[in-house]
């Protein structure tokens, strides 16, 4: 889908992963935005309680550093690949809708970060940066 980026109007590629049908978690970089999808065949040993969807902040600290040097966090948002902005989860309701293939089933975006689905910007993802895997 064809994101659109409020603070300095860039266009970048998008799409949504449901974490649930892809067995994983996520978080995103708090420097550039990048998403780690987390896979629970993966895992630490040590991890029993993850569930599909956002990572916990105890689980984050078992993540590599983000391969721009930033730290994964459970707070952070997707952000702009161009001006580095975080996106707005309501502002991204249009071009998110606008893009999905269920929008016309009734699917609706819920105006959040924390949930299922995973934006993931530009393909800029980092799959399983779990430590010691």
């Amino acid at each position: 889908m064809d994101g659109l980026c409020p603070a300095c109007s860039h266009h970048f590629e998008a799409r949504l992963l449901h974490n649930g049908f892809n067995a994983s978690s996520y978080c995103y970089c708090l420097s550039c935005g990048a998403v780690a999808i987390c896979s629970h065949t993966k895992k630490p040993a040590s991890i029993h309680d993850l569930e599909f969807g956002p990572l916990l902040s105890d689980h984050t600290q078992l993540l590599h550093a983000c391969t721009c040097g930033g730290q994964f966090h459970t707070h952070a948002m997707p952000r702009c690949p161009s001006c580095r902005s975080p996106l707005n989860p309501l502002e991204a309701t249009g071009w998110l809708e606008a893009g999905a293939p269920g929008t016309n089933k009734g699917w609706r975006w819920r105006g959040s970060w924390i949930g299922l689905y995973a934006l993931i910007v530009n393909e800029n993802s980092i799959p399983d940066p779990w430590l010691g895997a």
